[in-house]
């Protein structure tokens, strides 16, 4: 294989882990697949292998072609810039594992005030109008439940969100305040 072709592998092998990297974390992060985090473990496992691959392949050419050896090296560390992006991924993955990020909506016609998420890591939304949605995002810090006590119209009043989480459970979910939820956990 010619130097040009080598310098060639290298940045488009670099750019497709990139992007295909890329892809699949920003679904997880909008869908908290389970399915997608898989899919991303193995495909670290794969990319690593080609990257690993291409990457001896580039080193053992430029020890051999010393008048491209500078660009070939160039190839090496651009392919070696997706080593730090995937620690990145895999430290983000593991946040987003152990919170559970729940967007609150109120239905009701009522504005809903001091809304305190009860429960694991808690959190809390100081007023929701009619009609408006929030997110929360909730440390996950065991195995706990998740509820919620606000006030509408001044009455006090209390619901379940979530009746069981535990650490690696991390999830994105919608829960519509004083209205019909399904029971997700």
């Amino acid at each position: 294989m010619k130097t040009e072709q080598h310098i060639k592998l290298g940045r488009q092998t670099a750019l497709i882990s990139f992007l295909l990297g890329t892809a699949i974390f920003g679904l997880y992060f909008f869908t908290s697949s389970f399915e997608l985090l898989s899919l991303g473990y193995g495909f670290i496992a794969l990319a690593g292998l080609i990257n690993l691959g291409v990457l001896i392949s580039i080193l053992f050419k430029a020890s051999k072609d010393k008048d491209n050896r500078t660009k070939l090296f160039t190839a090496c560390g651009l392919m070696l810039l997706n080593i730090p992006l995937m620690f990145f991924y895999c430290w983000a993955a593991i946040i987003l594992l152990g919170t559970m990020r729940i967007t609150f909506t109120n239905p009701t016609p009522t504005t809903l005030t001091n809304i305190n998420v009860v429960g694991c890591g808690g959190g809390h939304i100081d007023k929701l109008e009619s009609g408006e949605s929030e997110t929360v995002w909730v440390d996950i810090t065991g195995d706990c439940s998740i509820s919620i006590d606000y006030l509408s119209n001044g009455q006090k009043k209390e619901e379940s969100v979530a009746s069981y989480v535990t650490s690696n459970m991390g999830q994105k979910m919608k829960h519509n305040i004083g209205g019909k939820n399904e029971e997700q956990f």
